[in-house]
């Protein structure tokens, strides 16, 4: 039996995608990620009839009616509640994978106790590199993310150390101080003692709260190039700030604000990123 599928408990929410779903979980079944009982689907009260599909097309797996829509947060929770497997593997349904190359990732945590979280390398479909990881957000690096000025030096340069470009090009694993929630392996204990997915959040930054209490615990986050992980879409909290999906990433923000530490031009670093 494949030593990977031994270890991977897998959660996807679902909320209306029922088709991005089943090509997720084929995927999992084609690359022996995960064993059928271990692949678990979470829907977030859909209104177009996703569970009966799902339950009636994927039966073989775990698929959860959650009652409600409170957040993306609030699915993984429940998902990953029924896990039982040494780690969390946290996909989107917007995600499939195309090959075997996760077992890298795994292989990293194998020869690294101290790596609590492993970022994948996400990629749209035509392979181009999504840059998954990221430093921790400055007040400035938010400006040069959701505005035009994001173009334009000194700008354009900050917004190139935000999003560790240059990280990726030796093709080894390195440190991140967080990586994006589409495509993430957690051990399992960690995710529970750290207290799971902060459900304060209904989308977005909650990978970044995660991430900030992973490295708080004295765990590390490390990202593995060419453990590959497909993207399909793109990120919809980028189609404006008066969007449903903008203003509720400024609500994100505002609620990791509170929380945490976010200087002006600096980026805060694990030591200092606490409020006190």
């Amino acid at each position: 039996m494949n030593t990977v599928q031994n270890k991977v408990s897998a959660v996807i929410v679902n909320y209306c995608t029922p088709d991005l779903v089943k090509t997720c979980v084929q995927s999992l079944r084609q690359w022996q990620v995960a064993e059928d009982d271990q692949i678990i689907v979470v829907d977030n009260a859909s209104p177009d009839g996703s569970l009966a599909r799902l339950r009636k097309e994927l039966g073989d797996i775990k698929i959860l009616d959650s009652g409600q829509n409170k957040g993306l947060s609030w699915g993984i929770n429940i998902g990953a509640k029924e896990a039982t497997c040494e780690y969390l593997l946290i996909l989107n349904p917007d995600t499939c994978f195309i090959d075997d190359s996760i077992k890298t990732a795994f292989d990293v945590f194998e020869n690294n106790p101290d790596i609590g979280l492993i970022g994948l390398d996400l990629v749209y479909p035509d392979g181009q590199r999504q840059f998954s990881a990221r430093h921790f957000y400055s007040i400035i690096d938010i400006f040069a993310r959701r505005l035009p000025i994001g173009r334009y030096w000194p700008f354009r340069k900050k917004l190139a150390r935000h999003m560790m470009f240059s990280a990726w090009e030796d093709g080894k694993p390195f440190e991140a101080d967080w990586v994006m929630g589409t495509g993430f392996i957690i051990r399992r204990t960690l995710f529970q003692k750290i207290g799971c997915m902060n459900e304060s959040y209904f989308i977005y930054m909650e990978d970044v709260d995660l991430c900030t209490r992973v490295w708080l615990s004295g765990s590390r986050i490390v990202c593995v190039p060419d453990a590959r992980l497909v993207h399909h879409h793109q990120r919809s909290s980028a189609s404006g700030v008066f969007s449903w999906a903008g203003r509720t990433h400024l609500k994100s923000l505002l609620t990791y604000f509170r929380k945490y530490r976010i200087p002006l031009l600096v980026p805060p670093t694990v030591d200092t990123i606490l409020r006190h």
